[in-house]
């Protein structure tokens, strides 16, 4: 597991339908109606190369399809998957929405010795994915993971909520969020991620990283 997966996802030809989120490759593609998604969902899940972390959602007029869950997992193998399955969606009519794709995860802030994911796998009912991190096992609910502050860092919220979207899509959303009342906390990383905060001081995090990433940019999210 390392970087070089989804770096090398994201500048290879042919994967134009994807979005490399925080929780790896994913992509939605439009369709006319529910019964349309189901059964391009049961073509999809034909393509050879799909694997157990694979997880398909249908919903009326698309589906949403995501690789592998988690970006550190992307490997070479996923781009042909990746480009497989969008061939299988134009040969049904289907549509890629990259303004659609997104992932909401929770970040919960904790000094190290604080740390407490076996909690919120407990009481979510969710499984490990990695060793700071919970996901739900139908794929319905957001990642959640512990974000391991400094010690020397004081600890004022300990939550927040990231927002991984297509890097076309971020300064689009953040407009939005700034439309809506919210303000900029720190823009220090743009135009990877901007933080930002409703009028009681909740913090959000819109992050363009991974899919905007570039070799010079940081290597994590704000």
């Amino acid at each position: 597991m390392s970087e070089q997966g989804w770096r090398d996802f994201l500048s290879a030809e042919g994967v134009d339908d994807w979005v490399v989120l925080h929780g790896g490759p994913t992509a939605v593609f439009k369709v006319g109606s529910l019964v349309d998604a189901a059964r391009l969902a049961e073509a999809v899940a034909a393509v050879p190369g799909l694997e157990k972390r694979t997880v398909m959602s249908v919903g009326p007029g698309h589906l949403t399809v995501r690789l592998t869950r988690e970006m550190w997992g992307t490997e070479p193998r996923h781009i042909e998957v990746a480009r497989a399955i969008s061939a299988v969606a134009r040969e049904h009519g289907a549509t890629a929405d990259r303004s659609a794709v997104q992932e909401v995860q929770l970040a919960i802030a904790a000094k190290p010795e604080a740390i407490d994911i076996g909690f919120w796998r407990a009481v979510l009912g969710y499984e490990p994915m990695a060793p700071d991190n919970a996901i739900d096992p139908l794929g319905h609910g957001s990642t959640v993971w512990m974000q391991d502050l400094n010690t020397e860092k004081p600890l004022r919220h300990a939550m927040h909520v990231d927002v991984s979207v297509a890097r076309e899509v971020a300064e689009r959303r953040l407009q939005a969020a700034l439309a809506a009342g919210g303000h900029i906390v720190d823009a220090s990383e743009a135009p990877g991620s901007w933080i930002l905060a409703d009028r009681s001081g909740n913090k959000v995090c819109i992050a363009a990283w991974p899919d905007g990433a570039t070799p010079s940019e940081p290597d994590a999210p704000a």
